[in-house]
Formats: structure tokens, sequence, C-alpha cells
């Protein structure tokens, strides 16, 4: 069995490219901002990726799930953040677009993932 199988998953794919999209568009962001909503948004967007792996890490269904709906909660956090960034003009409406797309992507490869777990 390959130990970090979960890193060829798209969903997992998707939240490292929507992390490193999020840091990008940060470093636009005021300085006062820095240890503000940057490292909260920082940390929300790259624990969806990291809750991802945390599941597969887990044997039993029931953690994988567990790890998986973390990783979606992480996503309605860093969406939210996003709209602020946005209100606040640090980020554009054709950003704020952009990232809702990936974001509602993600968010149902979680959801199959999920489902193709649940027991029946």
């Amino acid at each position: 069995m390959e130990l970090f199988y979960y890193r060829r998953l798209r969903v997992y794919q998707d939240a490292k490219a929507l992390a490193i999209v999020v840091n990008d568009l940060m470093k636009r962001f005021p300085d006062e901002e820095r240890y503000a909503l940057c490292s909260q948004l920082r940390r929300a967007s790259t624990s969806v990726m990291f809750n991802i792996a945390e599941a597969f890490g887990r044997y039993s269904t029931k953690e994988r799930i567990y790890f998986l709906d973390i990783a979606n909660g992480s996503l309605m956090e860093t969406t939210s953040q996003l709209e602020l960034a946005e209100s606040y003009g640090y980020i554009t409406a054709d950003d704020m677009s952009r990232l809702d797309e990936s974001i509602i992507s993600i968010v149902k490869q979680l959801a199959g993932l999920r489902k193709s777990m649940a027991p029946e």
C-alpha cells in the first residue's frame, strides 16, 4: 500500500492549489493584517489539505469522516474570511468569484468522498 496515496487525490491537490492561491492573494493585504486576517486565513486555507491528509492517516472510517468534516468546516471558514477580505477591498470580486468556484468544487469532492465512506 502506498503510504502517501492521498496526494494523488484530486480533492487534496485542489485543496493544496487553493492554499497556494490564497497565500499569493494575501501578499496584497496591508501590513496591519499580517497578524490578524492573514494569519487566520492562512491557517484556515491550509487546514483543508492538512485535514484531508490526516483523514487518510486514520484507520477507522468514523475518524476519516470526522477529519473530512473538519476540512469542510475549514473551507467554510476560509470563504467567510475571503468574503471579509473582499468587503475590505483587499481582493476583487473576480478573485472572489474564482475562489468560490474552487471552494464549491472542493466541497462537492469532499461530500462525494465522505459519502463513499459512509456505511449504508
